[in-house]
């Protein structure tokens, strides 16, 4: 939100109206606020929130530094408190506590709510954000799930009072379907291969990195250390003998037959024309340019911008009412 010249509050932030301005969009952009954005979840969209399984999560530090996170969870997870706020459980993580920490510094939180599934549409929250222990949230709220993660608990939850909610259009959204299960979820696993372990190889790299910086044969024993890997087992001392290969016989010898000459095609004349025929001759073969690397790319720009000139002009209006 920010203040227009009157002093009443506009939606968005300074920087979108300057290049609505620029880009002359002031006009589609004021429509939307007027028909779209909300400062509270209508029914809805509050259904929709009870049935999310997952959503992503910005926040900024103090400075304005970004952090993007995702998170997921059964159906319900996210609880709608009412019209105006909803909270989401946390958990043990990596530790870091990136987002809470920046929640701590700048109280501020923008939600995406997918669906790929169903309807192929978004929802955004933006809102203020707020850290409550568990025990403090239930006395206000004793509705609030239990299991929200099977076989968990949470300690803390992060309250989000919203200030913004829309749609995010359907147009670009792909459909995606839950493939079968194939084991259970880990739903706030602390297990470290069951969180994914060092999929990238950024904890190998790191250890290589500390390798190379020691001196040679200073500190202890690299194998000994925590995070070594296991050590491999010596080769025996001995090895038991291995007997000879048994002696092959050489192939038998004898004269080779000479080689046969295979029958050549024989060669097939050109038709015969006669000289006083009138038959037509064959047009000289004309060479056919090479495409340019850029004809694709231009097809698929013209046939996009046909399609988005035939296409409604709002492909997810009215979808949250």
């Amino acid at each position: 939100m920010n203040h227009g010249d009157d002093g009443a509050r506009l939606p968005g932030s300074d920087g979108e109206h300057e290049l609505q301005r620029q880009l002359g969009s002031e006009h589609r952009a004021d429509r939307f606020y007027e028909e779209q954005l909300l400062d509270h979840l209508n029914e809805r969209m509050r259904e929709f929130v009870a049935r999310a399984e997952m959503f992503f999560l910005a926040t900024a530090d103090r400075h304005g530094e970004c952090d993007s996170t995702f998170r997921a969870g059964p159906a319900g997870f996210i609880h709608v408190l009412d019209h105006r706020a909803v909270a989401y459980p946390e958990y043990r993580g990596n530790g870091v506590h990136a987002s809470m920490g920046n929640i701590t510094e700048n109280p501020h939180a923008g939600m995406l709510l997918m669906d790929f599934d169903r309807a192929r549409i978004g929802l955004h929250i933006n809102g203020r954000a707020t850290i409550v222990p568990d025990a403090e949230l239930r006395a206000l709220h004793p509705e609030l799930p239990r299991d929200t993660a099977p076989g968990r608990r949470a300690e803390l939850w992060v309250r989000v009072d919203v200030e913004e909610a829309y749609i995010h259009c359907a147009k670009h959204i792909p459909h995606l379907v839950k493939a079968p299960k194939r084991t259970a979820r880990a739903w706030g696993s602390d297990d470290y291969r069951r969180k994914g372990g060092d999929f990238f190889g950024a904890a190998r790299q790191a250890r290589e990195a500390r390798g190379a910086a020691e001196p040679r044969g200073a500190g202890a024993d690299p194998g000994t250390g925590p995070g070594a890997p296991a050590s491999v087992p010596a080769a025996p001392a001995t090895a038991a003998p291995v007997p000879p290969p048994a002696p092959v016989p050489p192939p038998a010898t004898g004269p080779v037959p000479p080689a046969v000459p295979l029958p050549l095609p024989a060669a097939v004349p050109p038709p015969f024309v006669p000289a006083d025929s009138e038959l037509p001759l064959p047009p000289p073969s004309v060479p056919v340019p090479p495409p340019r690397p850029h004809d694709w790319q231009e097809a698929a720009e013209r046939a996009l911008a046909e399609a988005e000139r035939r296409a409604p002009q709002d492909p997810g209006a009215g979808w949250f009412g």
